[in-house]
């Protein structure tokens, strides 16, 4: 089903160790509207959603997953030379003290990925409306993250991340007009 290569979506550098600025990334690795959450979502609806949206679906949760690659790499960049001392002082004394800088599915605050953070409604257009709004989201906060860090090869790595929302925010509204259409049409889901 897929291919994979080994590299990265899209570059990630970072010009410094910033254990603070992980300690932001990570909510979008295991926060409610972070990339695990997205593919995992977005994955799952696929299988109640019209054949003429499912392609969408796949590709959209499969690319996540590559954006949830990149996270992982930027948290583990910003990290990898901090000293434990430097880790508490940015939060993550606790992250530290339970996985040492292994990364975790947990959002900013510390609280752990659950479930309850996936969506899935059964109507095709709450589903996707739902989507539309999950990807607004990302996109807002990557737009902050941009904003708090001074890291320019970072900042650069998270444009494209925020850019990529932008797109799969606009395929999804796409996907509610097909479906109105496919509904106007007396068709059933």
């Amino acid at each position: 089903m897929w291919i994979y290569e080994k590299k990265l979506q899209y570059p990630v550098r970072v010009s410094k160790c910033d254990p603070k600025m992980a300690k932001f990334l990570i909510e979008q690795y295991g926060g409610a509207d972070g990339e695990l959450a997205a593919a995992l979502r977005y994955l799952n609806q696929r299988y109640t959603i019209p054949d003429k949206v499912i392609g969408l679906l796949t590709d959209i949760g499969t690319e996540e997953f590559a954006h949830l690659e990149m996270i992982a790499t930027m948290v583990y960049k910003l990290t990898k030379d901090a000293t434990p001392e430097q880790m508490k002082a940015a939060g993550l004394g606790e992250h530290y003290v339970d996985h040492d800088k292994a990364l975790f599915y947990h959002n900013a605050a510390g609280v752990p990925w659950t479930a309850a953070y996936i969506q899935a409604k059964g109507d095709p257009i709450a589903d996707l409306h739902e989507d539309i709004a999950a990807e607004e989201k990302a996109r807002a906060t990557y737009q902050w993250l941009i904003d708090i860090t001074d890291d320019v090869d970072l900042q650069d790595s998270l444009k494209f991340l925020r850019e990529r929302e932008v797109v799969h925010s606009i395929r999804f509204r796409e996907a509610v007009e097909i479906l109105k259409e496919y509904q106007d049409e007396k068709r059933v889901f």
